[in-house]
Order: structure tokens, then sequence, then C-alpha cells
């Protein structure tokens, strides 16, 4: 395991320098790390890593998700108001719709099995969004119209939503049934999950004005309060529905808007773990990806994935409709909100666990989605965030 995790720090580190003097965002060179150790290619990683590796790449998005809230002002959010609500369902819904128009007519797939696929498709990566919005918070860019932490609240909540979906359209191709309860879920895990970080965020402010200690402390107790409640939702599934990624987040925004100089100080250990967890998380994403379903895949799949993340462009401007955006700014949040990366790679495998039809279908489409989507949104969001948004 150490010989691995040595290979995905050492490779990672090099070609994601490599991007970066190419121009490219780094975590395409980590992607493309991750692809050559990967079990697909050359086979440098051990198993001992492989098995973890999911819960590893749910480490790195917990440290993400954290910073991201404790950089998150609710008063910034507020004045963004009915856009950031829409943002959270509309673009999802418009992309899980383009695939059920396209799929069937180039894939020969049931509408159901189209609606599989475009829930695989639909879920934003908040790896790849969140560090950046949190960069144009601290340098100004888009704030005056709480453009970042517009797109920042609409991807944590994304992808609660598009899990639920997919739950439920899995379950009902594998046994004919779909419940209510299954769209009940996704209110009540957002609303649950809210709360319990409001909550926990409380008291973990109270507890540190109590108790003297260091930030690397504070941090460590951070983590491990993060861990358990992703814990919990796991306990709680089947009985109780609850986001543990968004109570991590909202527990983030609670310290931030008690005490902000808290929020400060913790934010930069945060930052110091990032560099090391994103590493992990962009290598493990690259090493999920099989070339060969991508050569099988080819052409159709390409097109699948290009006009399903057209239709989410098209959804997430109509989530601006009436606002005071300009056409550049809508323009960019169109396309910062087009990458997909780590949902993909922890459900994409999962119909074609469960034996349904369509699993090797929608394995290749989760595949191409992170090849065509990742680069591509990382790049539009770096190369132009600062002509297209104001500082």
């Amino acid at each position: 395991m150490l010989t691995s995790l040595a290979y995905i720090f050492l490779l990672g580190l090099l070609l994601g320098f490599i991007a970066e003097k190419l121009k490219l965002p780094r975590l395409i060179g980590m992607i493309l790390a991750g692809i050559i150790l990967g079990p697909y290619t050359f086979k440098f990683l051990d198993s001992s890593i492989l098995n973890i590796s999911s819960n590893l790449r749910q480490i790195a998005l917990v440290i993400i998700l954290t910073r991201a809230g404790l950089s998150l002002n609710i008063g910034d959010l507020k004045k963004v108001g009915r856009p950031a609500i829409l943002m959270c369902f509309v673009p999802a819904c418009l992309e899980i719709l383009g695939t059920i128009l396209i799929a069937p007519k180039l894939f020969g797939v049931t509408i159901l099995e189209a609606a599989i696929m475009g829930s695989v498709l639909a879920a934003v990566s908040p790896a790849i969004i969140v560090p950046r919005m949190i960069q144009l918070i601290e340098g100004g860019y888009g704030t005056k119209n709480s453009i970042p932490q517009m797109i920042l609240a609409g991807a944590s909540v994304d992808d609660v939503f598009v899990v639920v979906l997919f739950t439920a359209f899995t379950g009902l191709a594998s046994s004919g049934e779909i419940s209510a309860l299954s769209f009940l879920q996704i209110p009540i895990s957002i609303i649950l999950g809210v709360v319990v970080g409001i909550v926990v965020g409380i008291a973990l402010v109270k507890f540190f004005k109590a108790c003297q200690i260091r930030d690397t402390v504070k941090v460590l107790i951070i983590l491990s309060v993060s861990f358990l409640l992703l814990e919990c939702e796991t306990l709680l599934k089947g009985i109780v529905p609850i986001s543990a990624l968004l109570a991590i987040m909202s527990m983030g925004v609670t310290i931030k808007q008690i005490h902000g100089v808290l929020a400060t100080s913790i934010a930069d250990q945060y930052n110091k773990l990032w560099v090391a967890a994103e590493i992990i998380l962009f290598v493990l994403v690259g090493a999920t990806v099989n070339l060969s379903y991508v050569a099988k895949a080819g052409l159709i799949a390409a097109i699948v994935v290009i006009g399903a993340m057209a239709f989410r462009m098209v959804g997430v401007y109509l989530c601006m409709l009436g606002t005071t955006l300009n056409k550049k700014e809508r323009f960019f949040c169109m396309l910062a909100y087009t990458p997909k990366a780590t949902v993909q790679a922890a459900i994409g495998g999962m119909p074609l666990a469960m034996g349904l039809a369509c699993g090797d279908k929608v394995l290749m489409l989760a595949v191409m989605s992170i090849l065509i989507t990742a680069p591509f949104g990382a790049i539009c969001i770096d190369r132009n965030y600062k002509t297209l948004l104001k500082e």
C-alpha cells in the first residue's frame, strides 16, 4: 500500500505540474496518472489501495466540502435566492431528459434504461467545482452577484437529488416497482442534512470556545465528526434518509456564521490538507477509467455525453432567467456547471454489478463523461473566469 501511495503522489504531482506548464488544469494530469497506474493499464496500484479507493475519495470530498462551508457566507447566498434553489435540480432534470431523448435512438435502450444513464451523467462534480469557486470567492470574482456562492451551493445539493433519482430508477429496473417514498427522500435528506449540520456546527463552536486547543487539533476533531456523520448516513440508510455531505458543508457554514475568525484559521489548515487530498482523489478517479470501455463506447457515447451536457447548459440558462446577471456571467455559469468525475466514478459500475441489461452501456457513458466533461469544465472555468466575471 505504501508503495502505491508513493506512486500516486509522485506521478500525480509530476503530471499535474506538466499539465500546469501546458496551461491545463492540474486535475487532467492527475487523472492521466491514475489511468497509467490503474488496474486497466500498467497495474502499479496494489489491490489494498483499490479496495479502499472509494473511502479515500470520500475523505477528499469531505475535506473540500468542509472547506467550502467555511468560506460560504449565507448573506451572499440570500442575495441570489431563487436561482440558487433552481440550480439544485433544474439542470440535472434537463440533462436526464436530454439523455432520455438521445440514448434510446443511439443505443437502442428503453426509456427507463436511458433514465438510469441520465441519472449517472447528471451528477455534477463538487471535487472540480468547489475548489474553483472557493478560489473565485477569495479573489473577488463574481462575488458582487454571488455567482460562485450560487454554483457552490447548487453543486452540493445537485448530487443528493441525482443520487436519489438513480436509486429510484435502478430499483424500478430491478423490481419493476417504484415507491413515492423514494422521491420523498430527496427533500427529507436535504433538510435533515442541513439541520444536523447546523446543530453540530453550533456544538463545535461552543466546545472550541470553552477549550483552548490548537487549530490542528480542531481540524482533527472536525474531520472525525465528519466521518461519524458519514457513518450515521450509512447506518440510517433505509430508515431515515440524510445527506451526510450536505451536513458536513452546513457544519462549515455554521462555524463561518458564528465564529468567522475560527472559520478562517481552520480553512487555512484545510487548504493544506487539500494539497494531498486532491492528488489522491483525482488519481483514484483516473484509476477507475477502463480504456477498453472507452474504445467500445466510441463516438456514440461521446455524442450522448455531449448532447446531455448541452441540455444541462440550457437548464442552467433557464435558472438565470429573471436575474440581473449579464450575458457573460450567465455563460460562465453554464460552463462552470458541466464537469463530472467523482459521482460517475462511484456509481457508474453499479448497474452492471446489479445485473441490469444496460449496465455495460451505463459504465461506458460514466467513463466517457469523466474523460470529456472533467477537462472541459475545469479548463472553461480556469481560462474564462477573469474575462467573464467582474472582479
